[in-house]
């Protein structure tokens, strides 16, 4: 457990150290300041209540589209992986919206849906759609024929199939997807609320980004980046090395 910390908190003081010599080659605050001169600007914001407010605003909207994406890339990826006929229907449809770019999806939702939460939840959820949809795809595809052979012959039900032969091999294919759509999600998010939103942590990056206050964007990303490696490091990475555990067995 030790080193499990240990080694990515070394790490990340490397980079703080590499942010302090940048800093200090640049010598220019507006360009790029100083780490320790943004710790009072973040209490200042802390206190007045906006970094909070602004912080669970964004992080609401990730985990509806987070929430949505997982269950129906999940059930489109199962079905594809599973029935071929099927897989050969949607397929063409999958590689469209893989390759269609994430703003262009934003834009046309905020045309039309409006400039609204629905139209920002809709735009990151089928931004990430596809990409969950290849990965439990590849997990139903790997399914063992024995072991689901072996359930058709001690007679198992269709849904006790599912829960003692199929997720757990589907189970690290999910925290997989799982893990790539916390990242990939939220940085859309901040993209819809920098385009579209009048709270969230993208709405202050836009805002600081027209007033060209570096020091304000930083803490904002930051802070939100801050939460999604505790997400990471407390959850998401324990949950995939208990995914994986059977298949040390």
């Amino acid at each position: 457990m030790t080193s499990r910390l240990g080694v990515p908190a070394l790490s990340l003081l490397g980079l703080l150290a590499l942010w302090i010599v940048a800093a200090t080659l640049t010598a220019d605050p507006q360009v790029l300041p100083q780490p320790f001169s943004l710790v009072a600007p973040f209490l200042s914001e802390l206190r007045s209540g906006e970094l909070a407010y602004h912080l669970g605003q964004t992080l609401v909207r990730v985990l509806w589209a987070f929430g949505l994406a997982m269950t129906l890339g999940m059930i489109l990826g199962l079905l594809m992986g599973r029935f071929e006929r099927l897989n050969r229907w949607l397929d063409p449809w999958l590689v469209v919206f893989l390759n269609l770019p994430a703003l262009v999806l934003i834009v046309l939702c905020y045309l039309w849906i409006g400039l609204n939460e629905t139209a920002a939840i809709v735009a990151v959820t089928l931004n990430k759609v596809p990409n969950v949809t290849v990965t439990i795809r590849e997990g139903a595809r790997a399914f063992s024929p024995q072991l689901d052979a072996m359930a058709r012959v001690y007679g198992m039900s269709a849904g006790a199939r599912l829960r003692h032969v199929l997720l757990p091999q589907l189970a690290p294919f999910v925290a997989a997807a799982a893990r790539g759509g916390v990242a990939v999600i939220w940085k859309i998010v901040l993209v819809v609320e920098f385009l579209g939103r009048s709270s969230g942590i993208g709405f202050q990056i836009h805002l600081y980004f027209q007033l060209f206050d570096v020091g304000m964007v930083l803490i904002y990303a930051l802070s939100f980046i801050v939460v999604m490696l505790a997400v990471e490091w407390l959850f998401l990475q324990p949950w995939e090395r208990r995914a994986r555990r059977w298949r040390l067995a």
